[in-house]
């Protein structure tokens, strides 16, 4: 795997933030569409192919990491302005969202 600068990771931003809405998107099998709270930061919409191991309501007024400052995205005509974070057991066939371990200011940044 190689390896990345410092100043490379600086340039990612981390952020903790809140599900406030979670749907299915009829048109996909995989995708679930999410608006996730940001606190000062505003909210944004964010796609993610996870509804193999998540269904919508699971995740409404969850915390979760994601990576804020990538390039909009549109799938179909549906826009997606960050990424969350998971972590994937290959063997069980699993995904885990990386979520903080205790409540925290929706916008926070993770270092």
């Amino acid at each position: 795997m190689p390896e990345v600068s410092f100043a490379d990771f600086q340039k990612l931003d981390l952020r903790v933030g809140q599900i406030v809405e979670a749907e299915k998107l009829e048109w996909s099998e995989k995708l679930i569409k999410m608006k996730v709270d940001f606190g000062d930061l505003g909210q944004k919409q964010v796609l993610s192919g996870i509804f193999e191991w998540y269904q919508p309501e699971d995740l409404l007024e969850k915390q979760a990491v994601f990576l804020i400052n990538l390039p909009k995205k549109y799938i179909k005509d549906e826009p997606s302005e960050a990424m969350i974070l998971t972590s994937e057991n290959e063997k069980e066939n699993q995904v885990s969202i990386i979520t903080p371990l205790g409540k925290v200011t929706n916008g926070s940044p993770i270092s």
